[in-house]
């Protein structure tokens, strides 16, 4: 069995997608790292030069990018 690829989720607390994001990467046993663009700048500037817009969540699964919820396209790149 692999690895699994790194997942991170840049995510607002008010953010009803960004929890569905979250209880499904629990719900199948995902590990994911969180970072909440509400509150670090920092991390808000590096979500929006990377993803080029503001909204949440944004969703890296290794280095493939997904904006929003799409768990069709998370099924898929992490295979469950």
């Amino acid at each position: 069995m692999s690895a699994q690829a790194q997942v991170t989720i840049y995510s607002t607390p008010t953010c009803h997608f960004c929890h569905a994001a979250k209880d499904f990467f629990t719900a199948n046993n995902i590990k994911f790292t969180d970072y909440n663009v509400g509150t670090d700048l920092a991390k808000r500037k590096e979500m929006i030069e990377k993803s080029g817009q503001m909204g949440v969540p944004v969703i890296y699964v290794g280095d493939e990018m997904i904006v929003g919820f799409d768990e069709a396209q998370l099924r898929s790149l992490l295979k469950v």
